[in-house]
């Protein structure tokens, strides 16, 4: 061992050495061993594995549910905890989860909140679970088998975590059929730095301002700061507000090495001739660019007008102008006069009275 200072500053007189002795002879299996070799110093302990809570918001698809359902428990990382958002079905969802999938938490809500309100009430109800991470998806959704891994995985790989970690991973969406599903483009980060590629590249990622509900990993801590979706959008638009609340300032990543299959009846986008849903379009729409927490005032700006393009594609595909006529017209009114009310008030009305944070 090295010597240790005695504090008086003088070094101490070195002890006497007795005159050597010679060694008694050792028999053979007396003989000298190997010093043992020093113990390497322990590695440093590695960061606890986030506790993923995945949430799936499910309305009268019981068997899109259940093979959803059934990906998400084959997963090579699985979630430490799986919650379904029960939306008021009728088909008979709720007493099939309870049967196949009794593991699951299963939170029957008293009326169809929509997607909006389904997916504040799972965020709510994983927060108050001590998620570290959100694992969001639709129950038409199936994610291949390392396709929560390979967000996790990302997300390590990212340089400045774990200090300051990506606040969203979204994964690659595909048709049935393989195709890039039109429905689910996360939306490039526009003017987006060359330091926020590099560092979106080294994780294998690419750099996002949006994204869909459909497989969304979002950090719990954020969601704490920022609050929860916006549930009177009831549906459309809801994933935008949100997912661009999160990630005013933060990093979002596209991850495409994570792939999930959205099972949408149809391969087309959301202008694709929505009928009277078109109404839910423009009001959520003028709802979030109104706002001032998703968007700045460029973004505003940039985001309006690539809404004036889309609205004016879809009127040109449209087979029934008519009926999106009215509902551009009552939805830009709602949208003007109107706010949307507070979540906890949504949710309270479908039964949800805590947790909301």
């Amino acid at each position: 061992m090295p010597s240790v200072p005695d504090g008086s500053g003088t070094a101490p007189a070195a002890p006497t050495t007795p005159a050597p002795q010679p060694a008694p002879a050792r028999h053979p299996s007396q003989a000298p061993q190997p010093a043992p070799a020093p113990s390497a110093a322990p590695a440093p302990s590695a960061a606890p594995a986030p506790r993923v809570i995945a949430v799936v918001v499910t309305y009268n698809r019981r068997e899109l549910l259940l093979e959803a359902l059934a990906a998400v428990q084959a997963q090579t990382r699985p979630a430490d905890a799986v919650i379904v958002v029960d939306n008021a079905s009728t088909d008979g969802t709720a007493a099939a989860v309870r049967g196949q999938y009794p593991s699951v938490h299963l939170a029957e809500l008293a009326s169809n909140t929509g997607g909006a309100g389904g997916f504040a009430s799972g965020i709510a109800l994983a927060l108050d679970q001590s998620a570290d991470l959100v694992w969001l998806m639709d129950d038409d959704t199936v994610p291949e088998p390392d396709a929560l891994r390979a967000l996790l995985d990302a997300r390590e790989r990212y340089p400045a975590y774990p200090s300051r970690p990506p606040a969203l991973l979204a994964s690659r969406v595909v048709w049935t059929d393989g195709r890039a599903h039109p429905m689910n483009t996360p939306r490039a980060k526009p003017f987006a730095g060359r330091a926020e590629r590099e560092a979106a590249a080294a994780a294998g990622c690419l750099p996002i301002r949006s994204a869909s509900f459909v497989s969304i990993l979002v950090d719990a801590r954020v969601c704490r700061e920022r609050g929860l979706p916006q549930a009177d959008y009831f549906l459309w638009n809801d994933d935008f507000e949100f997912t661009t609340r999160i990630l005013r300032g933060n990093a979002g990543l596209l991850c495409p090495a994570s792939t999930v299959v959205h099972k949408t009846a149809a391969f087309g986008s959301t202008d694709t001739d929505p009928g009277q849903r078109f109404f839910y379009e423009v009001r959520n729409k003028i709802w979030t660019l109104r706002a001032r927490a998703p968007l700045s005032p460029g973004e505003r700006v940039l985001y309006g007008g690539s809404t004036l393009r889309r609205w004016a594609r879809t009127f040109a595909r449209s087979s029934d102008r008519r009926t999106l006529g009215q509902c551009l017209v009552k939805g830009a009114v709602a949208g003007v006069r109107t706010s949307p009310r507070p979540t906890s008030e949504v949710l309270a009305s479908a039964g949800l009275k805590s947790p909301v944070p």
